[in-house]
């Protein structure tokens, strides 16, 4: 492409928007902001839109589903950043396709919820869908170097956060403040409870899934505390290669906005020599159960991803509210499991409907845990 990469920035206050902005000023040469768009932050959008020349914004936290439609759709741009979280990045995802936008992916939710539906639209548009998420980043890079025949299978990463060294007894006395400290990321409240539960490296499994056409048994999940190592992948042959460099989300939003060239940045280059000692353990499943749940979600098919996000959604935000505990986050998404979820997901109408159940049902659960 031809001159500089008109980017919109969604999300554009967050830790995500932060971060892509900060390669977009530091590559003046390479990309301009096409547009931004943040929830509630009106003065940290403001100062941004002055910043880069008086770019379009959208405030979206009271904005309609049609406004933020029409101004995603209308912005000339070549590629979009998604820093949303949660559900509510599945639309923007959609329309930012739609209207002929690559799509640099870091909500995950995208994938989780409609990912046959996403990749369905991205190829009929001829649109590139880039992952963003460290690890996808990095056996995005990995297959994209060996080819995805040589893959036999994927090992994601992950952190162990903050609980990853507690007993199974001291993880019922957890407060939000204790889960809200994670070791080694600096990331919004919905995504570090997840980290602190491993419900996000099971939304990631789905995702890692959903995107390299993988079954569950094909993609494995190990503790790596150093958050150095991103994922790995194996060989035909047995070999194994990962991808290495420190826990800053500008390295993966470079490499998508750059793709496919692999160019210079202003990152700190990753020196092994620096390194110290890695360590790599397996993940407690049986104390941090959501995995397990998002493994089974992933392949059951129909709704069951859908469910299992939009029931974690639900009872992260009431642990956040005090109103359940830590534990209770895994025991209001096992509850909502066990309806049934079957149904196939033909449309975007059929996501939208299940993700809008899944909410009913994992609040009834939740109030009537609290009923007594």
């Amino acid at each position: 492409m031809k001159g500089r990469k008109r980017v919109l920035v969604l999300g554009a206050t967050g830790s995500i928007g932060r971060s892509a902005l900060d390669v977009i000023r530091n590559a003046p040469d390479r990309f301009e902001v096409a547009a931004l768009t943040a929830h509630r932050d009106a003065n940290g959008l403001a100062a941004l839109a002055a910043e880069f020349g008086g770019v379009r914004t959208l405030l979206t936290g009271d904005a309609s589903a049609d406004t933020i439609a029409d101004f995603i759709g209308s912005v000339d741009a070549d590629i979009a950043v998604n820093g949303i979280a949660g559900a509510a990045g599945l639309e923007p995802s959609r329309i930012c396709l739609e209207s002929g936008k690559d799509l640099a992916l870091a909500n995950k939710e995208t994938i989780v919820m409609a990912g046959p539906l996403i990749r369905t639209l991205a190829e009929a548009r001829n649109r590139r869908l880039i992952p963003v998420d460290s690890e996808h980043s990095a056996v995005f890079s990995l297959i994209n170097a060996h080819g995805s025949d040589a893959v036999e299978s994927v090992i994601l990463t992950a952190s162990g956060g903050p609980f990853r060294t507690w007993s199974r007894e001291r993880l019922s006395s957890v407060t939000p403040e204790d889960a809200l400290k994670h070791p080694t990321w600096a990331m919004g409240a919905k995504i570090t409870i997840d980290s602190a539960t491993m419900a996000n490296k099971g939304l990631e499994v789905i995702e890692a899934c959903r995107l390299f056409d993988l079954p569950g048994e094909r993609v494995r999940v190990v503790v790596h505390p150093e958050s150095m190592v991103h994922s790995f992948i194996r060989t035909r042959d047995g070999e194994l290669y990962a991808q290495l460099s420190k826990p800053d989300m500008r390295h993966p939003i470079a490499a998508a906005l750059n793709w496919p060239q692999i160019l210079p940045n202003h990152l700190e280059p990753f020196d092994p020599e620096a390194l110290g000692t890695l360590h790599f353990e397996p993940p407690r499943r049986e104390d941090f159960p959501l995995l397990g749940m998002a493994y089974r979600s992933a392949a059951m098919g129909g709704g069951y991803t859908i469910a299992f996000n939009a029931a974690n959604e639900i009872a992260v935000a009431a642990f956040l509210e005090r109103r359940i505990s830590f534990i209770g986050i895994a025991e209001t998404v096992a509850r909502v499991l066990e309806k049934d979820w079957s149904a196939p997901i033909e449309n975007f109408g059929a996501v939208a409907e299940t993700d809008r159940r899944a909410r009913s049902e994992a609040s009834e659960s939740i109030q009537g845990e609290n009923s007594w």
